[in-house]
């Protein structure tokens, strides 16, 4: 009788379906000398626990407490230096636009307005020219690689 329970146990066992208590009576069956021969495949899998309880740890490990230090200063100091940042901004930010221009780009002087407005249109006449001389270099491009490469 003993060992049709053992057979149920074990199979309830493999499904996952058994208590702690009927593991242990499995353990206490596949640990004693008698053992059915036919169940005697399974002995080393309820066995390993026996000897794996049994087993002590070679080397200790010890943890540092203070291994965290380094790691907790640097996010401190990376807040502070974020706040910083923020701070800065923000009075750059907000004081710039209290502050009124006295600058609004308009003239009293129709002179001073014309002569503004010389720089300004001579500094785009600039820019544009820089522009087009890069555009030469492109057209070359272009007939260069036209006559290269000849399209149909």
């Amino acid at each position: 009788m003993e060992l049709d329970k053992i057979e149920q146990l074990l199979e309830k066992y493999f499904e996952g379906e058994t208590t702690l208590a009927e593991e242990q009576q499995l353990k206490n069956y596949f640990s004693s000398a008698v053992v059915a021969s036919h169940l005697q495949q399974y002995q080393p899998l309820f066995g390993y626990y026996a000897v794996a309880a049994q087993e002590k740890p070679q080397q200790e490990f010890h943890l540092k407490s203070n291994q965290n230090q380094p790691l907790k200063w640097i996010s401190i100091a990376a807040s502070v230096v974020i706040l910083l940042g923020v701070g800065f901004f923000a009075f750059n930010h907000f004081s710039a636009i209290e502050k009124p221009s006295s600058e609004l780009g308009t003239y009293d002087d129709p002179q001073q307005a014309f002569e503004q407005t010389q720089k300004a249109l001579a500094m785009l006449s600039k820019q544009v020219n820089v522009g087009i001389g890069s555009m030469q270099y492109v057209q070359q491009y272009e007939n260069t690689k036209d006559q290269i490469f000849i399209t149909e």
